[in-house]
C-alpha cells in the first residue's frame, strides 16, 4: 500500500516513530537500530514501509534501507515468524550479517536476537536456504554465470550469490558481481564483504 513515507520525525518511542507527511501523522513500528539512526524530532526522513494486515491487526513497519525491508519481508514468509520476531532480528543483525548467518547455517548468531529460539533459527535457515536454492539460481542466472558456478568454487560462489539475493539484489546482478570479483581460495564471508563494498560504490 505504501512504498515509503517521506516527511518529518515528530516522536521517537522505544518501538516506533511518528512521521508527519502531508498533514498526517503515521505511527511506524521499526527496529531499535533504525530509531537510533533517526534524527531528532523535526528532522526530515524517508522511511521504506511494509503495511502489515491480519484479522486482528493493521500496522505500518518501517526501515531505513531497502535491504532491511527486503530482510523483513523475507522473514515474514517463514512459517511461525511474525513482525515482532523479524524486527528483533533486524535490531540485532545487519542485513549482511543476517545473510551470512543464513548461508553458513549460523544458528548462534540468529538466536542472539530476543525471542528467537533455536527451533525458530533452524526453521529460518531451512526455509530461506530452500527458497534460494542452487537450482533456482542456475535457472535464472545467465549461462556464463551458471557455468562458473558449476566449476571451481562451486559452494562458495553459489552461497555468496544466495546471500546477495537474501539482501534483495537480483540474481543477474548478484551473479555478475560475484563472478567478477571471485578469486581462487576466497571464503564466502570475504567474497560477500568484497561484493557489498563494490556494490556500495
Amino acid at each position: 500500500m505504501f512504498a515509503y513515507i517521506k516527511g518529518t520525525v515528530e516522536v521517537k518511542n522505544n518501538d516506533s516513530i511518528i512521521v508527519e507527511a502531508g498533514g498526517i501523522g503515521y505511527r511506524i513500528f521499526t527496529a531499535l537500530s533504525t530509531i537510533n539512526n533517526m534524527g531528532q524530532p523535526g528532522t526530515p526522513v524517508k522511511i521504506y514501509t511494509h503495511y502489515y494486515v491480519r484479522e486482528d491487526i493493521a500496522a505500518l513497519y518501517g526501515f531505513g534501507t531497502v535491504e532491511e525491508l527486503s530482510m523483513f519481508e523475507m522473514l515474514l514468509a517463514v512459517s511461525g515468524v511474525g513482525p515482532k520476531a523479524a524486527i528483533s532480528l533486524i535490531s540485532t543483525l545487519s542485513p549482511s550479517r543476517f545473510a551470512l548467518a543464513v548461508v553458513s547455517q549460523d544458528t548462534k548468531s540468529l538466536t542472539k536476537a530476543p525471542g528467537i529460539g533455536m527451533k525458530m533459527a533452524q526453521r529460518i535457515i531451512l526455509e530461506l536456504k530452500d527458497k534460494i536454492s542452487k537450482e533456482q539460481l542456475t535457472a535464472s542466472i545467465p549461462e556464463v554465470a551458471s557455468d562458473n558456478i558449476g566449476t571451481s568454487g562451486d559452494s562458495v560462489l553459489s552461497e555468496a550469490v544466495s546471500a546477495l539475493m537474501v539482501l534483495g539484489y537480483g540474481s543477474v546482478e548478484a551473479s555478475s558481481i560475484i563472478n567478477g570479483i571471485y578469486e581462487e581460495g576466497m571464503s564466502v564471508e570475504d567474497l560477500i564483504k568484497k561484493a557489498l563494498k563494490s556494490l556500495s560504490k
